[in-house]
């Protein structure tokens, strides 16, 4: 016979992945993109 779950459908939804890689990504993605913006903008004297 089966066993059923105990938990709780959101909690086994719920990612578990690295927060803190992804929170770590998330701004170095963010601070390459203003840095490639202000570089294009001092490039092309927009």
């Amino acid at each position: 016979m089966a066993e059923k779950h105990t938990a709780d459908p959101v909690e086994i939804m719920r990612a578990t992945g690295h927060p803190e890689l992804e929170y770590a990504a998330g701004w170095t993605i963010a601070g390459l993109v203003t840095i490639g913006t202000i570089v294009a903008a001092w490039v092309f004297a927009i």
